[in-house]
């Protein structure tokens, strides 16, 4: 596959398969298959539930033994899929309130980040960060612990102040950051083991105006002395490499503006050039439907994602790959990937690589260090991209790597353990709300509990 197909967008919005609501566990007529965004993954069951309110979602989680939750379907691994039943959040989409006094706001769990921003930008509100893509779940991205970028951004989780899910008997739990202290932060990004995540609680901030510019060309020898100063020019940084020079690719700078605030690129930034014209990642591709450059203000829903609002990828011709390493250990890190360059390059379309500030969240890959994430975006050669990831992962190894949850990844499952601390203490969270497994699934049991 070429790279220009990677992330083609359209401004069709992405509906899915269309597929019937159950009302029991014991669906006789099943639905056609369904597969994740990027077609990578068939999913292990045609039955699919569709609830609209949180009283199905009981009733529907009353009725299963086993279940697993679905949001856009944005993960690349099986950490969602059911050998029995899903159910999917994809009507649980309401902006339930806005507190304005309070700062935050409420939304259904299958709410697309996408949907609300405009609104809460009218109303003087931003969330703190928002992906490359802004067309995920809420739900789903926090539960994964999923990311936009900056030294001082924690991921999109830290936003959370309270949640709600239907837990496996099938009644409502509120977990709110003031009340419930552990629980709540071992709930937040909790991989769907809890149960159905029904409304989220974002914790929010005064809006704001943003630009971003595009530096082209940036010596890898400048951060070995300067990543720190690099990645912190502004409120988001993002390089992007294919690993092939003695060059960063790429470097996004996203810059927020005070009210009526201008400011004026330098047209060189530590030996990279200034971009005079919008590019997308992988140069070679139309910028048509990335978020708009050269310093050109807007609000931050508008400048955050690396993509537009209003353009949905129709599809996924990808597969995705992102591990975390300390901040302290980037540039060791970002060399001993280079090293493997002549292997990663028939596989990739392009990396990106970006700061996350630490959070207290227990299964966040962020748990208690400031991270960097290094995000390979590969083609559909699944053979060869399950090659590859044993090889990454051994140079990133001596750095206690951790993969993202919803991506490809090969680590042993005894190695991933040990770098969670509260493993325990979410195990132990989880048979509190789901004593008997119901929510879980090869990739947990695998992953969370070490049951082959």
């Amino acid at each position: 596959m070429k790279k220009r197909t990677f992330l083609k967008l359209t401004s069709t919005l992405m509906t899915g398969t269309v597929l019937a609501n159950i009302t029991s566990c014991n669906q006789d007529k099943p639905t056609e298959q369904l597969k994740n965004w990027a077609g990578n993954l068939t999913y292990s069951t045609t039955k699919i539930a569709e609830p609209k309110t949180v009283e199905e979602v009981q009733e529907i989680v009353r009725k299963c033994t086993r279940l697993r939750t679905l949001g856009t379907r944005h993960c690349f691994n099986q950490i969602a899929d059911s050998r029995d039943n899903l159910l999917s959040t994809k009507y649980l989409n309401s902006l339930v309130t806005l507190d304005s006094q309070g700062k935050t706001v409420t939304t259904g769990g299958g709410m697309r980040y996408g949907e609300f921003c405009k609104q809460l930008h009218e109303k003087g509100f931003a969330v703190h960060n928002l992906a490359s893509l802004p067309h995920i779940s809420v739900a789903g991205a926090c539960a994964t612990a999923t990311h936009g970028s900056g030294v001082g951004n924690g991921n999109l989780a830290t936003s959370i102040s309270a949640i709600e899910f239907v837990r496996a008997d099938g009644d409502v739990v509120l977990l709110s950051k003031e009340k419930d202290g552990d629980q709540f932060l071992g709930a937040v990004v909790g991989l769907g083991c809890l149960g159905v995540v029904t409304k989220v609680t974002l914790d929010l901030v005064p809006t704001f105006s943003m630009q971003q510019e595009v530096y082209l060309n940036l010596p890898i020898l400048q951060l070995e002395t300067h990543f720190d100063e690099i990645m912190s020019a502004g409120y988001s940084v993002s390089l992007f490499t294919d690993w092939q020079t003695s060059n960063i690719n790429q470097v996004w700078v996203k810059r927020s503006l005070k009210d009526g605030e201008t400011y004026a690129a330098p047209k060189e930034f530590f030996g990279a050039t200034l971009a005079t014209r919008n590019v997308h990642p992988i140069i070679e591709i139309s910028a048509e439907n990335c978020t708009e450059q050269m310093s050109v203000p807007g609000p931050w829903y508008e400048r955050l994602p690396h993509f537009k609002m209003g353009f949905t990828p129709s599809s996924g011709e990808e597969l995705q790959a992102e591990y975390f390493v300390p901040r302290k250990n980037a540039v060791e890190a970002i060399k001993a990937v280079q090293a493997l360059k002549d292997e990663i390059k028939p596989l990739l379309m392009i990396t990106e690589i970006r700061t996350i500030a630490a959070d207290d969240l227990w299964m966040s890959p962020c748990y208690h260090q400031d991270s960097v994430a290094i995000h390979f975006t590969l083609n559909q050669n699944t053979a060869g991209v399950m090659r590859l990831l044993p090889k990454i992962e051994e140079k990133l190894s001596p750095f206690d790597v951790r993969p993202h949850w919803g991506k490809l990844f090969t680590l042993d499952p005894k190695v991933l353990q040990s770098r969670y601390e509260k493993l325990n203490d979410f195990r132990a969270l989880i048979s509190k709300y789901d004593p008997d497994g119901k929510f879980r699934n090869e990739f947990v049991n695998r992953n969370i509990f070490g049951v082959a």
